[in-house]
């Protein structure tokens, strides 16, 4: 009952957020919103995610993973089914805020909970599993969102989603036992979870706003000084939101983490640039280059799957590797290749090798992440892989906003621009292929699992 609840969760706050994406045309042209608005719909939902999963991994260890879990998912199918009745954008804003932090408190946990209820040699599958509905909401989300926008309105994007909360909040009710707290007894460091939200509040804040040199940039950097300030706090805590101790001397941990948010700042912007490329520069319909994309994800489903499975049965580390490798090499294809006249084969090869590298990777490094800690850390190690979802997140997005904003400025795409385009997209492809292959580096130096 914890794996398919757990499940649900994983796979309803991706969906919210790629299904809406499809439905923001519509939202706009109803509620009037302004371009800037409807973009700030989707922030604010990433944004709340990035700066509470941390706290909420650390507070489920105190207060237990099940009532924060269960209380995350009422929170977030309420949110959701009061979108569907907002009356003006500046409500679905701040709803949309909110529900993220409920999709937070209940991701923030789910690791923690699965690597709980199962032994570290069956843990990489149920992991694997868990990480297939991610992507399956991912991918799903694009093509739900718009078939329901088209036939029923925006609102039942959000409608739609409420029977799902329901029944996972009654399944974690009804369903799913009482278990142990991780961290009976310690204190909650809210002084710490202020700190570290805001700084990172501001990290995200300033990528998204990264062309705006003059206060993008700056958020960033007061933002990366708050994190400093963050750590030194911790240092100082008998029970801080991050024991510090496991970034220091927990080499395995440190590495598995930092080769994660490499992965996902390598992977993250690379359906943004082949969509763009393959309707600007191939000539495709919007739905044609879907189809073509939707490639990446069901790669990223089916590697998980697997990759599970092997984790289980050969050294986790030389496994992660091995798939940030394929990564690595399907985006130095991708940038060498990225030219009008490449074969659509071509493109699809290489979306191919790229989703199944990351599906061979997160699988069995999120499985080395949870099983390198102990059982009471288990909601920060949770809190930290989203952490690192999401901060890589927002490398990835920084990186090819300043490569446009310093190659074709405010420029719009057309024939004229295609080449700055196409050098600016090469251009994104090569860093992220350097930072693929800065995570290979990094997955292979941590050396064999250790247990947990």
């Amino acid at each position: 009952m914890i794996l398919a609840t757990v499940c649900i969760a994983q796979f309803m706050a991706p969906f919210m957020l790629t299904s809406v994406g499809v439905a923001l045309p519509s939202l706009g042209r109803d509620l009037g919103a302004s371009a800037v608005q409807l973009g700030m719909v989707e922030q604010l939902y990433v944004l709340s995610l990035a700066m509470t999963m941390l706290t909420f991994g650390r507070l489920g260890d105190i207060a237990g993973q099940r009532r924060i879990f269960m209380t995350g998912l009422f929170v977030f199918t309420l949110l959701t089914f009061l979108i569907g009745f907002a009356g003006n954008i500046r409500t679905v804003m701040a709803l949309r805020f909110v529900q993220g932090v409920g999709a937070s408190t209940f991701l923030a946990g789910s690791m923690a909970l699965v690597a709980a209820a199962y032994p570290p040699e069956r843990r990489a599958r149920k992991i694997g599993l868990v990480s297939a509905f991610t992507y399956a909401g991912l991918s799903t989300g694009p093509v739900i969102g718009g078939y329901v926008t088209l036939h029923f309105g925006w609102r039942h994007v959000f409608l739609v989603s409420v029977p799902i909360g329901i029944a996972a909040v009654g399944m974690c009710m009804f369903g799913m036992p009482e278990m142990e707290k991780n961290a009976q007894g310690e204190a909650m460091d809210w002084k710490g979870s202020l700190a570290y939200g805001a700084s990172v509040g501001l990290i995200m804040t300033g990528a998204a706003h990264a062309k705006a040199l003059l206060w993008g940039l700056p958020m960033i950097a007061v933002g990366a000084a708050g994190l400093i300030i963050f750590i030194r706090m911790e240092i100082r805590l008998p029970s801080p939101l991050l024991d510090v101790t496991l970034l220091t001397r927990n080499r395995f941990f440190t590495l598995s983490c930092l080769a994660a948010m490499g992965n996902y700042a390598a992977t993250f912007g690379i359906i943004f640039l082949m969509s763009l490329f393959l309707q600007y520069a191939k000539g495709l319909t919007p739905r044609q280059a879907g189809f073509i994309l939707l490639t990446q994800p069901l790669m990223q489903i089916g590697a998980s799957l697997l990759s599970g499975r092997l984790a289980e049965r050969f050294d986790i580390t030389r496994v992660a590797t091995s798939g940030m490798l394929a990564s690595s090499a399907g985006l130095l294809m991708a940038a060498v290749t990225s030219r009008p006249g490449v074969p659509l084969a071509v493109v699809v090869l290489e979306l191919m090798l790229i989703g199944a590298g990351f599906g061979i990777f997160i699988t069995p490094n999120s499985t080395a992440i949870m099983s390198s800690v102990e059982r009471r850390q288990f909601g920060v190690a949770s809190g930290m892989i989203g952490a690192m979802r999401t901060l890589g997140m927002a490398v990835s997005l920084t990186t090819i906003s300043l490569i446009f904003s310093l190659v074709m400025g405010r420029a719009e795409i057309t024939p004229q621009t295609l080449p700055a385009f196409l050098f600016s997209m090469r251009s994104g492809l090569v860093v992220y292929a350097l930072f693929s292959c800065l995570g290979v580096i990094l997955s292979f130096s941590r050396g064999r699992r250790v247990s947990g």
